[in-house]
Protein backbone atom coordinates (compact mmCIF):
# COMPACT_ATOMS: atom_id res chain seq x y z
CA UNK A 1 0.00 0.00 0.00
CA UNK A 2 1.24 3.29 -0.99
CA UNK A 3 1.42 6.07 1.62
CA UNK A 4 1.50 10.01 1.98
CA UNK A 5 5.29 11.33 3.28
CA UNK A 6 5.53 14.54 4.64
CA UNK A 7 9.19 15.79 5.35
CA UNK A 8 9.12 19.29 6.68
CA UNK A 9 12.52 21.27 7.83
CA UNK A 10 13.44 25.52 7.95
CA UNK A 11 14.77 26.83 5.71
CA UNK A 12 18.47 25.48 3.73
CA UNK A 13 17.78 22.62 5.49
CA UNK A 14 18.44 20.13 1.86
CA UNK A 15 15.06 19.43 1.43
CA UNK A 16 15.43 20.02 -2.45
CA UNK A 17 18.50 18.17 -2.35
CA UNK A 18 17.06 15.16 -0.85
CA UNK A 19 13.90 14.88 -2.83
CA UNK A 20 16.02 15.29 -6.08
CA UNK A 21 18.46 12.28 -4.62
CA UNK A 22 15.36 10.80 -4.46
CA UNK A 23 13.84 10.96 -7.99
CA UNK A 24 17.33 10.05 -9.14
CA UNK A 25 17.32 6.89 -7.28
CA UNK A 26 13.76 6.39 -8.78
CA UNK A 27 15.03 6.81 -12.39
CA UNK A 28 18.17 4.80 -11.85
CA UNK A 29 16.35 2.07 -11.53
CA UNK A 30 14.20 2.40 -14.69
CA UNK A 31 10.92 3.90 -12.87
CA UNK A 32 8.91 6.80 -13.39
CA UNK A 33 8.86 9.64 -11.32
CA UNK A 34 6.17 12.78 -11.56
CA UNK A 35 8.26 15.98 -10.03
CA UNK A 36 5.95 19.52 -9.04
CA UNK A 37 6.66 22.55 -7.17
CA UNK A 38 4.69 25.57 -7.08
CA UNK A 39 3.63 27.97 -9.57
CA UNK A 40 3.70 30.93 -6.91
CA UNK A 41 7.61 30.52 -6.90
CA UNK A 42 8.31 30.17 -10.32
CA UNK A 43 7.66 34.08 -11.52
CA UNK A 44 6.32 33.06 -14.77
CA UNK A 45 9.03 30.89 -15.81
CA UNK A 46 9.33 27.25 -16.47
CA UNK A 47 9.13 24.98 -13.60
CA UNK A 48 12.61 23.48 -11.78
CA UNK A 49 13.40 22.11 -8.42
CA UNK A 50 17.06 23.55 -7.77
CA UNK A 51 19.04 23.04 -4.86
CA UNK A 52 21.73 24.88 -3.20
CA UNK A 53 24.24 22.47 -4.48
CA UNK A 54 23.64 23.35 -7.78
CA UNK A 55 21.39 20.68 -8.77
CA UNK A 56 18.31 20.74 -10.45
CA UNK A 57 15.39 19.27 -12.41
CA UNK A 58 12.37 20.43 -14.59
CA UNK A 59 8.92 19.91 -12.70
CA UNK A 60 5.16 20.36 -13.25
CA UNK A 61 4.15 23.46 -12.03
CA UNK A 62 0.59 23.28 -9.41
CA UNK A 63 -1.50 26.60 -8.57
CA UNK A 64 -4.29 27.14 -6.37
CA UNK A 65 -7.23 25.29 -8.46
CA UNK A 66 -5.19 22.48 -9.96
CA UNK A 67 -6.84 19.10 -9.10
CA UNK A 68 -3.56 16.80 -8.65
CA UNK A 69 -5.22 13.81 -7.99
CA UNK A 70 -6.09 14.13 -11.77
CA UNK A 71 -3.44 15.38 -13.22
CA UNK A 72 -1.53 12.16 -11.58
CA UNK A 73 -4.19 10.36 -12.74
CA UNK A 74 -3.90 11.27 -16.38
CA UNK A 75 -0.03 10.47 -15.82
CA UNK A 76 -0.86 7.19 -14.73
CA UNK A 77 -3.05 6.01 -17.34
CA UNK A 78 -0.44 7.12 -20.22
CA UNK A 79 2.46 4.92 -18.54
CA UNK A 80 3.25 3.62 -15.01
CA UNK A 81 4.06 6.40 -12.20
CA UNK A 82 6.38 4.64 -9.46
CA UNK A 83 6.31 8.12 -7.37
CA UNK A 84 5.23 11.48 -7.10
CA UNK A 85 7.95 14.54 -5.38
CA UNK A 86 6.24 17.97 -4.42
CA UNK A 87 8.51 20.59 -3.64
CA UNK A 88 7.94 23.94 -1.89
CA UNK A 89 4.09 22.18 -0.31
CA UNK A 90 3.66 25.04 1.95
CA UNK A 91 1.96 25.65 -0.97
CA UNK A 92 -0.47 23.28 -0.98
CA UNK A 93 -4.45 23.91 -0.19
CA UNK A 94 -6.17 21.67 1.84
CA UNK A 95 -8.09 20.52 -1.23
CA UNK A 96 -4.90 19.61 -2.63
CA UNK A 97 -3.35 17.29 0.36
CA UNK A 98 -6.73 15.46 0.37
CA UNK A 99 -5.98 14.74 -3.47
CA UNK A 100 -2.54 13.58 -3.06
CA UNK A 101 -3.76 10.93 -0.22
CA UNK A 102 -6.34 9.94 -2.82
CA UNK A 103 -3.25 9.41 -5.29
CA UNK A 104 -1.35 7.25 -2.54
CA UNK A 105 -4.97 4.93 -1.40
CA UNK A 106 -6.05 4.81 -4.63
CA UNK A 107 -4.05 4.94 -7.37
CA UNK A 108 -1.39 3.00 -4.93
CA UNK A 109 1.07 5.66 -5.80
CA UNK A 110 3.80 6.93 -3.24
CA UNK A 111 3.62 10.55 -2.50
CA UNK A 112 6.87 12.50 -1.47
CA UNK A 113 5.89 16.16 -0.02
CA UNK A 114 8.96 18.32 0.84
CA UNK A 115 8.41 21.63 2.36
CA UNK A 116 8.25 23.95 5.66
CA UNK A 117 5.77 23.98 8.68
CA UNK A 118 5.38 27.72 9.40
CA UNK A 119 5.93 31.15 7.76
CA UNK A 120 8.30 33.64 8.65
CA UNK A 121 5.72 35.10 10.67
CA UNK A 122 5.58 31.91 13.01
CA UNK A 123 2.28 30.75 11.52
CA UNK A 124 1.88 27.65 10.09
CA UNK A 125 1.10 26.83 6.21
CA UNK A 126 -2.54 25.26 5.50
CA UNK A 127 -1.40 22.58 3.48
CA UNK A 128 1.22 22.05 6.07
CA UNK A 129 -0.93 21.48 8.74
CA UNK A 130 -3.13 19.38 6.88
CA UNK A 131 -0.19 16.99 6.04
CA UNK A 132 0.88 17.15 9.68
CA UNK A 133 -2.55 15.66 10.63
CA UNK A 134 -3.20 13.34 7.66
CA UNK A 135 0.61 12.19 6.44
CA UNK A 136 1.55 8.35 6.83
CA UNK A 137 5.32 9.21 7.54
CA UNK A 138 6.22 12.80 9.05
CA UNK A 139 10.18 13.28 8.85
CA UNK A 140 11.63 16.32 10.29
CA UNK A 141 14.96 17.35 8.39
CA UNK A 142 17.18 18.90 10.54
CA UNK A 143 19.10 22.17 10.27
CA UNK A 144 21.01 24.05 12.92
CA UNK A 145 20.57 28.13 14.24
CA UNK A 146 23.82 29.61 14.96
CA UNK A 147 23.75 28.71 18.55
CA UNK A 148 23.69 25.35 17.60
CA UNK A 149 20.38 24.59 18.35
CA UNK A 150 17.91 22.65 16.10
CA UNK A 151 16.46 25.98 13.72
CA UNK A 152 12.97 25.10 13.86
CA UNK A 153 12.00 29.34 12.34
CA UNK A 154 13.37 31.30 9.63
CA UNK A 155 13.64 35.24 9.57
CA UNK A 156 13.23 36.99 6.35
CA UNK A 157 15.06 40.21 6.05
CA UNK A 158 14.77 43.10 4.01
CA UNK A 159 17.28 44.59 1.47
CA UNK A 160 18.40 46.76 4.34
CA UNK A 161 19.24 43.59 6.66
CA UNK A 162 16.28 44.25 9.30
CA UNK A 163 13.74 41.12 10.18
CA UNK A 164 10.47 41.60 7.80
CA UNK A 165 7.49 41.46 10.39
CA UNK A 166 4.54 42.21 7.74
CA UNK A 167 4.22 40.74 4.18
CA UNK A 168 3.52 38.30 1.83
CA UNK A 169 4.16 34.55 3.22
CA UNK A 170 5.69 34.15 -0.70
CA UNK A 171 8.86 36.08 -1.07
CA UNK A 172 10.67 37.67 -4.06
CA UNK A 173 13.33 35.72 -5.50
CA UNK A 174 16.28 37.40 -3.88
CA UNK A 175 14.87 37.05 -0.43
CA UNK A 176 17.39 36.86 2.20
CA UNK A 177 16.07 34.16 4.89
CA UNK A 178 17.63 32.93 8.48
CA UNK A 179 16.97 29.97 9.72
CA UNK A 180 16.88 30.08 13.84
CA UNK A 181 15.96 27.94 16.92
CA UNK A 182 12.49 29.31 18.51
CA UNK A 183 14.34 31.50 20.94
CA UNK A 184 16.48 33.09 18.68
CA UNK A 185 13.58 33.62 16.29
CA UNK A 186 11.58 35.53 18.97
CA UNK A 187 14.62 37.52 19.88
CA UNK A 188 15.22 38.54 16.26
CA UNK A 189 11.25 39.14 15.61
CA UNK A 190 10.95 41.41 18.43
CA UNK A 191 7.48 40.28 19.96
CA UNK A 192 5.86 37.01 20.68
CA UNK A 193 3.02 36.35 20.13
CA UNK A 194 2.82 36.80 16.33
CA UNK A 195 -1.21 38.69 15.82
CA UNK A 196 -3.14 36.62 13.40
CA UNK A 197 -4.49 37.34 10.28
Amino acid sequence: MAKLYFSYAAMNAGKSTLLLQAAYNYRERGMRALLFTCAAYAGGQPGTISSRLGISEPAELYDDGDDLFQRIRDHAEESKVDCVFLDEVQCLTRDHVWQLARVADRLDIPVMCYGLRTDFLGRPFPGAVELLAIADTLREIRTICHCGAKATMVVRRNEHGRVQTEGSTVAPEKADYVSLCRRHWEEAFGRWPVKGP
